[in-house]
This record gives structure tokens, sequence and C-alpha cells, in this order.
């Protein structure tokens, strides 16, 4: 990296290129996360170059925005404004990515030259040759290896690290769970928790509760101190806090929503509130999001609070592709590979919700398997844990219905009609199914709906008149 360099060929750099990747981040910060982990500062040729990288990194972990006033800002005194009008002035990439890696490719290679220009002076030290090796082969290795290599690991340093991991196990209050509680005990035997680097999916048909299965997990997660980010795409974050709020005082949903409570529910929702804004809960309230956006926003969030230990996303189905591939199923295994990664990264569970195919409805028996997921090649690849909602009684409320209006336009008396299923007023059995497990036991976990509250709980919780839920 240099402002002029000559014994540097010219085809091993390209200011152009520096100027239109850095003015890319600038117009969309979707690009920064797009080439994350790819390039870093000293992969810039020009030194004013680096340094404007420099400042947006310093933004993204400050949780600033990337803009023209805020990065120059970080300059401080290394602001050169000839520069950086330059590179406001240059048109952003379409594909940013490419550009990166071609970015790294010239600096890889302007970093050989700078090591082979080294070999002779290292041959004249006064040292045995092969520790000149040793010294000359490790620059080489870094320069592929990077930020983003693995590292290899001795079996005693794996040992020790599993010794380390039992005897935190051996401390810990439940021995029995791994990870981060369900909000299901029968559900903590088959999985052992949510645990860290895990990709979780909650898939179900519309309607089931996939989202009031979650909020259990995340008013578990919440109530031992630690910290939940929620993607929602699908509902507000303002419809979401309702339904917190609800499951957490026993306060049916419809009250909450019309505002019409008792003296006591306004006491008991108002004591809930509080609690809540003294939890660790972020939510990501929009209708469009990528997997670079969730990437930069998650890393974003666990470098100012480490707090987070659980990410939740409402649902995989609505997420876009930041990538060209115009078939939906390839979009698909693009989202969940990266989420997969991601949940590796951060070292802690994703748990990503996703539809079922409408065929399911057409069987007799409805309960869900994995090739009903939709694009179910690579989600059920890449998942470590699936989890289906079923709930029995409203395929038995459809079927009921569809009686009914038969009976009707047969002609018949319809105060004749005689029904054969009648839904609980308040709750109903459901079904919690382990589809997938891969480090644990399948199996169907039994549990209960409570409608009012739209909330699931353990089968052998008491009868909703008499309750209070503790998350």
């Amino acid at each position: 990296m240099s402002e002029t360099n000559n014994t540097i060929p010219s085809n091993l750099y390209d200011l152009d290129m520096e100027r239109s990747i850095l003015s890319s981040i600038f117009y969309s910060e979707d690009s920064f996360s797009e080439i994350y982990g790819l390039i870093d500062a000293n992969d810039f040729y020009l030194k004013a170059h680096s340094d404007v990288f420099k400042a947006m990194l310093e933004c993204v972990n400050s949780d600033e925005p990337i803009d023209f006033t805020f990065v120059k800002k970080r300059l401080g005194k290394n602001y050169n404004e000839p520069v950086f009008n330059e590179i406001i002035a240059t048109n952003s990439l379409i594909d940013i990515e490419k550009y990166a890696n071609e970015l790294k490719e010239k600096s890889i290679r302007r970093s050989l030259i700078s090591i082979a220009h080294k070999i002779p002076s290292k041959v004249n030290e006064f040292q045995p040759a092969k520790d000149m090796v040793d010294d000359i082969s490790s620059k080489l290795y870094a320069l592929v290896d990077g930020k983003k290599g693995g590292v290899v690991k001795k079996s005693d340093e794996v040992i020790h690290e599993l010794m380390l991991e039992m005897k935190k196990q051996k401390e810990a209050v439940d021995k029995d769970l791994v990870g981060l509680d369900t909000g299901f005990r029968y559900l903590n035997e088959h999985t052992k928790g949510f645990k860290e680097g895990e990709l979780i999916i909650v898939a179900a048909r519309p309607g089931m509760g996939k989202t009031a299965f979650v909020l259990n997990a995340i008013q578990r997660t919440l109530n031992v101190g630690k910290g939940v980010v929620f993607f929602s795409l699908e509902m507000p974050a303002s419809h979401l806090m309702m339904r917190i709020l609800s499951a957490n005082t026993s306060i049916p949903l419809s009250n909450i929503l019309t505002a019409k409570m008792d003296d006591d529910e306004f006491t008991r929702f108002g004591d809930a509130c509080e609690d809540m804004m003294n939890k660790k809960l972020f939510f990501y309230d929009s209708n469009y999001v990528n997997i670079h956006q969730i990437r930069t926003h998650l890393r974003k969030l666990k470098a100012k609070h480490e707090e987070i230990n659980l990410c939740v996303i409402d649902y995989i189905g609505l997420m876009m592709s930041s990538s060209s591939f115009s078939e939906r199923h390839l979009q698909i295994a693009e989202i969940s590979r990266g989420l997969k990664l991601l949940a590796r990264e951060l070292n802690m569970p994703i748990i990503a919700l996703s539809q079922l195919n409408r065929g399911l409805e057409a069987r007799s028996n409805k309960r869900p398997m994995l090739s009903d997921l939709r694009e179910s090649g690579a989600i059920e690849q890449d998942a470590d844990i699936i989890l289906f909602v079923y709930r029995g009684d409203v395929y038995a409320a459809q079927e009921e219905d569809e009686r009914r209006e038969r009976w009707i336009n047969e002609g018949k008396d319809p105060a004749s009609y005689v029904p054969k299923f009648t839904p609980h007023a308040s709750e109903e059995k459901a079904e919690i199914i382990v589809g997938k497990n891969r480090n644990g036991s399948l199996g169907s976990v039994e549990v209960v709906f409570q409608k009012q509250f739209t909330r699931f709980v353990d089968h052998s919780f008491e009868p909703v008149e008499e309750s209070t839920f503790n998350g």
C-alpha cells in the first residue's frame, strides 16, 4: 500500500476499482456486509483509500451510519478532500463482491513481491536456514489464510476445550440442558436446548402458531438475563410485543388489542411493560431483509451487547436474496447456508421460521414431515434441528365447517345438523414434532395451545383460568 510506489507494476493495483468499492459502501451499507471479511484496509493500494475504509469500519463498530459526515469525522487529520470528492463522484458497483475478490487478489500479489524482495536480506541474517524458511512460509500462508481461515488444532487442545465445556456443564443448574431453554420441558429432553452455532428451523402451515411457539424460547432466554434479536418480516414489532405481554400476564390478547382491560389487568399490564423495558430484546422491524443485512445488524449488535445469545427470523420465506439466482430454491439455499455460517461465526443459535408446502393438506394424515418443507433440500441439509408445529384441531375444525356447508347445500335443515367435532373454547392439544435433530433424538412432544393468550405450554400446565405464566 503506497501513495506513489513506482516499483509496483501498474497491473497490481486499480485505483478506479478502489474508489468504486468505497463509493458502493457509501451509497448502500448492504455493500459493506457483502465484503465484510473478504478484504481489509491493508488491501487498498492508496493509503487515503485505506484510511477511508478504516473509518467506515469504525462507524460500523460504533453503531453509526456509514455516510459522508460520520466517515469524515472518523478520518480526522487523515481526511483528504480531493480523494474524498473523487470517491463520492464515482459510480457504485452492481456486484461488489467480485470486485472485492479482485482487490484481494491484487493485494496478495503485491505482498508476494514484497516478501520476495525481503528474501535476500533474510538469507544474509545469522540464523539457521530452517528458521528462515519457517519465517517466510508463515508470511506466505498468512496471505491466503487471513482472518477467515480456520485454525488447525492438535488433539490435546481439543481435549482441553472439551474438559472446560464439561466442567461448565457440571456446574450448570440444569445439567440436562446444554443450550438455551426451549421453553418446553419435554422438548428439552430431545434437544438438550438450542445450542451455540445451531441453525434451528421451526416450520408449519399458516395459522399453526410458529411465532407463538418461538416466543416461548425468547421469553426463557430473556428471563435469564440474555439478549435476543428478532428479525420480524411478517408482523410489526408492536404486535409481537402485544403477544409477549399477553402470554406473560395471562391477559387475553383481544383485551390488549382493544385496550379493554379492568383495573387489575391494567396493573398487571403496566408491570409487565416495565419489566420488558429492562430486557435485552431487539427488533428489526421491516418487511425487507437479506442475509447480508442480517449479518451486518447482528454483528453490530453482538459487538455492542455481548449478552445477545439468540437470533430469531420470522420468516425465511420472506427473506430476499442478494444473489443473481433467478430460481427461488437456489436463493433459499444461499440464505439457509448463510444463516448456518452466521450461527457458527457468532457462536449462537439462530431460529428461522419456515412455511410448509400446501400439498400436505391433501393427505389424510396431515402431520408434517421433512419433504413438506418448501425448498426442502437446502434447508434440510443446513439445519441442525427441524421442528414442526402441528395442531390437529385446526384441521378438524376446517373439516367440520366443510361438513356443515355440504349439509346446508344439500337443502337439509341447518337446525338438525349434529356436529362431529366441537373445538374447545380456550385451549387445544398440539404437537411439536422433532423432524431432524443432528445431536439428539426424534419424536413428538405434546403441548397445549391456549388460544386467548396465543401461547403454547407444557401439557402438564395448570388450567387456563388458574394459570400464571412465567415465560
